[in-house]
């Protein structure tokens, strides 16, 4: 069951009010795109939009749609709307997206990650997983925009890597897993 904020709620509403047409509540999708990075859009359910196989959520104020595979990658989040010196918008707190690691170095390097880094990628149509740590190194996996990127070993030395081992000690080499011959539309800068 996924749950929104009375404010994000009130939000969809002034949507809905603007909507052409009839609408019937928020669609809500969800796509894995690595382990724990998820992919999530957000769309009005105009009339004659609603499928069959949705799952139909009933908040307070706002009906929600999903289809089944999304809504079990939203299971347990919940959703509000927040403004700040970067803009305004719906954000999304999915627990499937949280990762905790039980070595200690590990985690350190997933708070890096999460607090320093992704916001970065992320602002680049990109993102970074930690794979895992070995000894003295971590291996990190990039996807979206960074996939493929000619300027990913960029990303990695100068940003990632340095970020990183600025932050845990414990940390000496920072590799890419990542598959880049995979990438589709990477982000490159003109």
């Amino acid at each position: 069951m996924i749950t929104m904020t009375r404010l994000a709620q009130e939000k969809v509403l002034e949507y809905i009010e603007q909507a052409n047409g009839p609408c019937h509540g928020l669609r809500i999708s969800a796509r894995r795109l690595g382990r724990t990075t998820f992919d999530y859009g957000l769309s009005l359910v105009l009339e004659d939009e609603a499928r069959d196989d949705d799952v139909i959520v009933e908040l307070e104020r706002v009906q929600v749609y999903m289809d089944p595979q999304s809504s079990a990658l939203l299971e347990g989040a919940s959703i509000d709307f927040v403004s700040d010196a970067d803009g305004a918008g719906f954000k999304i707190d999915n627990p499937q997206a949280k990762v905790h690691w039980d070595d200690p170095v590990a985690q350190k390097v997933q708070d890096v990650l999460d607090a320093k880094v992704a916001p970065a990628l992320a602002a680049h149509g990109g993102w970074v997983e930690l794979v895992e740590v070995r000894g003295d190194t971590a291996v990190v996996q990039l996807g979206g925009g960074c996939q493929g990127c000619g300027l990913a070993h960029i990303t990695l030395s100068d940003g990632i890597q340095r970020a990183i081992i600025d932050a845990v000690p414990e940390i000496q080499h920072v590799v890419d897993g990542t598959d880049h011959d995979m990438g589709e539309h990477p982000y490159v800068p003109r």
